[in-house]
């Protein structure tokens, strides 16, 4: 199979399922936003304790199913496309409880920075939520599964608790927002 096909030359791009679309459609945005997802956790792989690599590989392959669901749109012939279960979205409530033990409760907002890894994750959550957003759009002008939206909903939960605990984990300190408090600062 050649990398080049030549048929998205004018902007389209063909479904799993069937079918064409243009490049701009929601669906296209959406699973296209998974993918940038998938490969920031990818680099993420690259910085963590390799203790972590095996939960953070889950979430790679969890997320190659959504896309695989997105890819196919709409069709009438049945696809071998691979289930999502709810207990993926139970996995990461039960990891965030077992993280947030080990981390102390947050009494600021947090600057990504502490170090590599948890920027990176950082990173992997603000990606994770436009994942979300480009869902909620596909959503509003062809409903899904309310399960891939939860699913997003929790892993950036997540990958914001992974981050903190990376803090602590690697030895880095967190870094507080401190707003300006300079006599006569205003947002405008």
């Amino acid at each position: 199979m050649k990398i080049y096909t030549r048929t998205g030359d004018k902007g389209e791009t063909g479904l799993l399922g069937g079918g064409r679309v243009s490049k701009a459609d929601p669906r296209i945005e959406a699973y296209g936003t998974l993918d940038e997802l998938n490969a920031v956790i990818g680099l993420l792989v690259q910085e963590v304790p390799s203790a972590e690599v095996p939960f953070l590989r889950h979430i790679q392959e969890t997320l190659f199913k959504l896309g695989s669901h997105l890819a196919a749109g709409r069709t009438d012939k049945p696809l071998p496309l691979p289930v999502i279960e709810e207990t993926a979205i139970e996995e990461l409530e039960r990891d965030i409880d077992r993280r947030e033990a080990f981390i102390p409760p947050m009494r600021f907002f947090i600057l990504p920075g502490s170090c590599k890894a948890e920027a990176l994750a950082q990173l992997a959550r603000t990606v994770c939520r436009r994942a979300e957003r480009c869902l909620v759009v596909l959503y509003e002008k062809e409903p899904g599964p309310e399960l891939f939206l939860r699913y997003l909903n929790r892993l950036s939960d997540w990958l914001f608790v992974f981050a903190r605990h990376l803090t602590y984990q690697l030895g880095a300190e967190e870094i507080p927002w401190q707003p300006e408090k300079k006599k006569g600062f205003r947002l405008q």
